[in-house]
């Protein structure tokens, strides 16, 4: 770890505790140590609130939209902390002497507030898979679109380009949308392909044009059986 990283992480975790030193000197300060159990109560629901609202960023799910994903988590924590601040206070200064009703009210609070944290961080954990698994379908046609073309570059005969370029045109034109019982055949296409790279280091004019036609047979197919994935 990098010294300006460890300097920087000192120095947020300076700024997390100054809550926690300012809000435990005014209460011990103001109100000393003899309370009911009601005030503890609600003393510690406080502090749950406030290191719950630190602990977010090691919620929030990791992906191309974690900042979505942490606003969402971070708002209900905030919204929490702060509710639970302005209750808890309240339950301090007028500090009942029973605890059952001040325990009901933060229990409560407390337990809105877990189930739409956790309820979030589920929508946030389909949503991140569903991102994948979009990013892995252009990836496919992305990756293998790219890997012909480059290909083709490389390829003089004119015959032998043509079949290529069959190639290059049947994978461009496939749908971007998958099914994953065709991520075997996808990825033997992925694979065609960068063999069908060594064939044509070799100058082959029949292998290349064979390698050609079998991977346009395996693109042909891929797109054949995704139809009937949609249609089913």
């Amino acid at each position: 770890m990098s010294r300006l990283l460890k300097k920087t992480n000192t120095l947020w975790v300076m700024t997390d505790l100054v809550f926690l030193v300012i809000f435990n000197a005014m209460f011990f300060i103001l109100s000393g140590t003899d309370h009911t159990m009601s005030t503890w109560i609600s003393y510690g629901f406080i502090h749950f609130a406030y290191f719950m609202l630190l602990a977010t960023h090691f919620l929030v799910r990791k992906g191309k939209s974690a900042a979505v994903f942490g606003f969402s988590l971070y708002a209900i924590s905030s919204t929490y902390f702060f509710i639970e601040l302005i209750v808890g206070v309240i339950f301090i200064l007028v500090s009942p002497e029973g605890y059952k009703a001040t325990l009901l009210v933060q229990l409560c609070i407390a337990g809105v507030y877990t189930v739409l944290l956790i309820s979030n961080m589920i929508s946030n954990e389909l949503t991140a898979e569903a991102e994948e698994k979009r990013q892995y379908e252009i990836d496919y046609v992305k990756k293998g679109a790219a890997e012909i073309a480059s290909i083709v570059n490389g390829i003089n005969d004119r015959d032998t380009k043509r079949k290529v370029e069959k190639v290059y045109d049947a994978i461009n034109a496939s749908p971007v949308k998958s099914n994953p019982n065709l991520l075997s055949l996808e990825s033997q296409i992925l694979v065609a392909i960068t063999n069908l790279r060594g064939v044509i280091g070799g100058n082959d004019k029949k292998a290349i044009i064979s390698q050609s036609e079998a991977l346009l047979t395996m693109i042909n197919e891929r797109n054949r059986q995704l139809k009937l994935y949609i249609a089913s």
